[in-house]
């Protein structure tokens, strides 16, 4: 835990997490730094493909980007921030690699978790929760971030979560507007997302299921249907777009970039636990998310009033002393039924409306 006075850096790199939906969930603590250290020049290092989810956003003053993969990634990535002469690095990273990469840089002041055999890198340390077996405690990643800038940087500030955010840069906005125009989408045409994919099989809830769902969501509430996923997804994302006289994004190159703008026009999302999820809470899109065989717990998002989400899991009765995770039969995702999913997006879509 923190013994020392609050740090007060005048050049701070922020080591972002690399998945899409740790990325958006630390939004809050970067608007809370960007609050906090008024005129401290704030930096953040960022996986490839994670600097177009962040684009268009105003808190930081540079991005670098760079993969720590590799056994000479972690030397690439600091001598990519060496030269702006950062005093303080805050890792909402965990790995052993990102520390590394700070030291290497020769960042005097570095914040961090103490976990993954890193303590000896990092120069101010908190201890990640954990559970009474030594485990570590399924808790908010947009809490856990949020917790490690306080503790080091602003322990007297409000404790005040703040909502996710994400913005669109002009190339971007332009991008989203040419995938919905192919897509037949016109200003005022209401569309529902479905996200069926995930890089996790276990975590997908089943294609029939999804059909069913979408089919729903067209009938019952005249809405367009469209169906995103990576390209390794294709085929998934085909078959159900077909099956519900939608459009598969997909097929029409929808990128990270300009998927932030399709899912910002979105009526609502029906998810898988995946990084499109995160983006539709930042862009107040309400959501339907499916949890199964994951713990629900590590990803509780803050989310608006206008703008609801139904977490469904697998399992719900499972004890709170206990993780989805350890129990990856009795919370299968395939467990929630389809019955229960369109009774959840009748409710978000409702309270949407008011």
């Amino acid at each position: 835990m923190r013994d020392a006075p609050a740090l007060r850096p005048l050049r701070l790199l922020v080591v972002v997490p690399s998945w899409v939906g740790d990325a958006v969930m630390a939004t809050p603590t970067f608007r809370f730094l960007r609050d906090t250290l008024k005129g401290s020049f704030i930096g953040a290092l960022v996986r490839p493909g994670i600097d177009q989810l962040l684009a268009g956003l105003d808190v930081f003053d540079e991005v670098h980007v760079a993969s720590s993969g590799g056994v000479m990634g972690p030397k690439h990535a600091a001598a990519k921030v060496r030269q702006r002469r950062y005093d303080t690095a805050l890792l909402l990273t965990n790995s052993f690699s990102s520390a590394l990469i700070t030291r290497l840089a020769g960042i005097r002041h570095r914040i961090g978790y103490e976990r993954d055999a890193r303590g000896l890198l990092l120069t101010h340390k908190l201890d990640a929760p954990k559970r009474p077996d030594g485990s570590w405690a399924p808790i908010s990643a947009v809490r856990y971030y949020d917790t490690l800038a306080r503790t080091f940087l602003a322990p007297d500030a409000d404790a005040l979560i703040r909502f996710m955010e994400l913005a669109s840069t002009p190339e971007q906005s332009a991008a989203s507007a040419d995938i919905l125009a192919r897509a037949g989408i016109a200003d005022t045409t209401r569309f529902a997302i479905l996200n069926p994919g995930g890089n996790d099989e276990a975590k997908r809830w089943p294609p029939d299921r999804f059909i069913e769902a979408g089919r729903s969501l067209a009938q019952r509430h005249d809405l367009r249907i469209l169906v995103n996923g990576s390209p390794g997804e294709r085929d998934i994302v085909g078959t159900i777009a077909q099956a519900c006289a939608g459009v598969s994004l997909t097929d029409l190159g929808i990128t990270l970039g300009s998927l932030k703008g399709v899912v910002a026009r979105a009526s609502v999302m029906l998810t898988n636990d995946t990084g499109p999820r995160h983006i539709a809470a930042a862009f107040a899109v309400p959501l339907v998310s499916l949890f199964g065989p994951t713990d629900h717990r590590w990803t509780i998002l803050p989310t608006r009033a206008n703008a609801p989400e139904e977490l469904l899991l697998a399992d719900p009765t499972l004890p709170e002393g206990e993780l989805a995770n350890d129990n990856p039969e009795r919370c299968r995702v395939d467990r929630i039924s389809t019955a229960d999913v369109i009774a959840a997006l009748d409710r978000v879509i409702a309270a949407a409306r008011g």
